[in-house]
């Protein structure tokens, strides 16, 4: 997903969703026109322009087909509470498989010894060999990445789940 803002609060509102399966395709690829004038683009960032809005659909439909697709699912990505809270989506947490929140993928620091989520960049780069985030933001490449973090652990993430050897972190805190 990525997000722009706009004033006068300056909050963040979806501009491009994205979604792909478990063979990595795209089951899903939209702009959102935001329900308010988008003042702040970072198109640098997040490879978002103005004539990309213009026509989208807007907030409601693109959430309800967000929805559609993801009901009774397993829902794979990283840092996912932001995508939830800015997408206004509660998924059921047995049916999240946050790569954010994965207790091997996250980092530890002295003193504190508390577990933090670490970059999905840093993650693909380490476990898969793959660079990502290196111009404008793809959200299709950071599904993809998510979705091949995920497989690369599920036989002992899931294990773990069902065994209750695990507990996942809802909310990382943001580094």
């Amino acid at each position: 997903m990525v997000v722009v803002g706009y004033k006068p609060y300056r909050r963040k509102v979806v501009a491009r969703v994205c979604v792909v399966d478990d063979k990595g395709r795209v089951v899903m690829d939209r702009y959102v026109r935001p329900d308010e004038p988008v003042t702040m683009y970072k198109t640098g960032w997040s490879g978002i322009c103005a004539h990309h809005l213009e026509d989208a659909p807007g907030f409601a439909e693109v959430q309800a087909e967000v929805i559609a697709l993801l009901n009774g699912h397993i829902l794979v990505g990283h840092c996912l509470h932001f995508d939830l809270k800015v997408l206004q989506l509660h998924h059921d947490p047995d049916l999240v498989r946050d790569t954010g929140c994965y207790p091997p993928l996250m980092l530890t620091q002295a003193p504190t010894w508390r577990a933090l989520p670490r970059s999905l960049r840093s993650l693909a780069s380490e476990y898969l060999g793959l660079t990502i985030q290196t111009g404008a933001h793809s959200p299709v490449d950071d599904a993809r990445a998510a979705m091949s973090l995920y497989q690369l652990h599920q036989k002992e993430w899931e294990s773990c789940l069902s065994s209750g050897t695990m507990h996942l972190l809802e909310a990382p805190l943001k580094v």
